[in-house]
């Protein structure tokens, strides 16, 4: 897959960080100081090697760190994505340091150490769980990263944190990047969380598919051609296929219904060529909607603060129309 990236920038002011960076400590925590919290000023490489992340802290953030910057986290910059909270960034690494502390599983392999020693890169995959009510419906999110790095800490664990907040079972995918091999770890994800779906409490029935970006590629690849077009048995597809910002304009006339978001001022995703998919969609007679931002830019994630604010809540209502029960 070829792709052309203009250069994006996050942008978060000096004063909303003042009002806002120690909400995110607050609101998981809540009155719980029996061990230090993560703040904006933590350092990223502290995150990494926190003993409550065990050796995944490293998948927390890019694994190839040349697309990212910043030393703490509320300086992070990932390469392509905008608007990046650095409330969000504390909020979360608190919220599953918290889990771990408490002795929730946060992380699952979905490799065995056989698969991972014959193929060293799947060593770097994995799904970030944040638990919703036992049983309820489970939502799969990937991050985009031009299938160059996976920007989780911007583009499925915001998502992912949301999702659980509302009583949903969401994980956040770290796969390996490239189109191929990305699709594959999403195949596998799928199918390891519906063979292990009664031990981890989770319904995979009209289960949905989220991402960004590249990310988003995945998810309408995933719902359109199934797991058993990359390396695994058939599992049902989809209720729904969530996408931001991916200039993807094949149709196949099996998407699930699909639900998009974009803004006009994205240099990488065009606007127009998701309009445009998304009305095929439609005519061939499946629901599909689209939600367009005036002036935002590529990679805003859940777009705290801009005109895309809410959108989250749009798209779960669409999901949830096409629950069969």
């Amino acid at each position: 897959m070829e792709y052309t990236y203009n250069g994006m920038k996050a942008f978060w002011s000096g004063e909303e960080e003042t009002q806002e960076k120690q909400k995110g400590v607050q609101s998981v925590l809540g009155n719980d100081q029996s061990y230090k919290a993560f703040t904006a000023d933590t350092r990223i490489e502290d995150v990494i090697k926190d003993p409550a992340f065990g050796n995944f802290g490293r998948l927390l953030f890019p694994i190839d760190n040349r697309y990212y910057s910043g030393d703490t986290l509320g300086k992070l910059y990932l390469t392509w994505y905008s608007n990046i909270n650095p409330n969000k960034t504390v909020e979360i690494v608190n919220y599953l340091k918290k889990r771990a502390k408490s002795g929730d599983t946060i992380f699952y392999d979905i490799y065995s150490d056989e698969e991972k020693a014959q193929d060293p890169t799947k060593e770097d995959t994995g799904l970030f769980f944040f638990r919703g009510n036992k049983g309820a419906k489970t939502a799969i999110i990937n991050a985009g990263g031009g299938f160059v790095y996976v920007g989780a800490m911007q583009d499925s664990f915001p998502h992912a944190l949301e999702l659980s907040k509302k009583g949903y079972n969401a994980f956040a995918l770290i796969y390996r990047p490239g189109a191929q091999t990305a699709c594959e770890d999403l195949a596998r994800a799928i199918a390891f969380l519906y063979e292990n779906a009664d031990e981890l409490g989770i319904d995979m029935k009209d289960y949905s598919l989220w991402g960004g970006s590249a990310g988003a590629r995945m998810a309408a690849w995933l719902g359109s051609y199934g797991t058993e077009s990359f390396g695994e048995k058939r599992y049902p597809r989809p209720a729904a296929v969530i996408m931001q910002y991916t200039g993807l304009s094949e149709v196949t006339g099996k998407e699930p219904p699909t639900f998009a978001c974009v803004g006009t001022n994205d240099g990488i995703a065009s606007y127009k060529t998701m309009e445009d998919r998304i009305n095929r969609i439609k005519a061939n007679g499946t629901d599909a909607e689209i939600e367009v931002f005036q002036g935002l830019s590529h990679g805003f994630g859940l777009g705290e603060g801009t005109v895309a604010e809410g959108w989250i809540n749009d798209a779960i209502k669409f999901w949830e129309k096409h629950m069969t029960e």
